[in-house]
């Protein structure tokens, strides 16, 4: 909601700011945590089912790793293994803008060449097109699901959502010429963080572009688990629609809650 960012936002997201404030995987890992021993104390429970989608599952990894005492399962969605924008994502979205004789994304790519960049807004320029081939193929969900609720529809929460997007992504991409180092960089699941000691379960749209089923799948190939299933999704891509959200509560529901 931009509020946790919100309370001890600037008044301007200056690139100041970003070089004096880092986020870090390792401080996104201790923070969850600590919220989750909060929240087993809170709600009297032994344990609690950890779900992380896209950024999310990349701590969501971490977390069961480190403290796998605390949760019954992970569960995986648009599962993070390792987002870098090399010369083979950049050739797969050049020859899909190709197939579609998309004049404008092959102008965009065109334009910022291949990679690696070297700011987050460029990175933000390839997204744009991912997220529209995406939607392109998956069953939209409807409008309603986005629109913010009334204590948060004001300019206040709104900028706050806004500067605490553009912060996160930042940190995400990581900008040289802003000086902000890379969180997505240092991330490599194919020969990291294969053992677990927990269930894990990896929800996959067919249609995901930016995190895709090739690499989810060798991934989950890869992890040794007491139990592990892997469920494609067809018409989903990165994000959330109605199949995404159904898979999640069959999944969720599946768990064993009684060890």
């Amino acid at each position: 909601t931009g509020r946790t960012y919100g309370k001890t936002a600037p008044d301007e997201l200056s690139p100041e700011y970003l070089k004096s404030n880092p986020l870090t995987l390792e401080q996104m890992t201790d923070d969850g945590i600590v919220l989750t021993e909060y929240l087993i104390k809170q709600l009297g429970k032994t344990k609690v089912i950890l779900f992380g989608t896209s950024w999310g599952s990349a701590p969501g990894i971490k977390m069961v790793s480190k403290r796998p005492d605390l949760f019954y399962a992970y569960v995986g969605h648009s599962q993070i293994v390792n987002p870098s924008f090399d010369q083979a994502f950049y050739n797969k979205l050049y020859k899909m803008a190709e197939l579609k004789k998309d004049s404008a994304a092959l102008t965009t790519l065109k334009t910022i060449g291949s990679p690696p960049y070297e700011k987050a807004r460029t990175v933000g320029q390839l997204l744009r097109i991912v997220k529209k081939y995406e939607s392109e193929n998956a069953t939209p969900a409807p409008p309603f699901w986005f629109k913010p609720g009334q204590a948060y529809d004001n300019k206040k929460d709104e900028l706050h959502r806004n500067d605490g997007d553009d912060y996160s992504f930042v940190n995400y991409t990581g900008d040289k010429v802003l000086g902000v180092q890379s969180m997505s960089a240092s991330i490599d699941f194919e020969h990291d963080n294969l053992e677990f000691k927990i269930p894990v379960f990896i929800i996959q749209g067919e249609e995901d572009i930016l995190t895709p089923k090739e690499k989810t799948k060798a991934y989950f190939d890869k992890i040794r688990a007491p139990e592990k299933k892997y469920y494609l999704v067809p018409k989903a891509a990165l994000g959330f629609n109605a199949v995404i959200l159904e898979m999640q509560f069959k999944v969720l529901k599946s768990v064993n809650t009684n060890r």
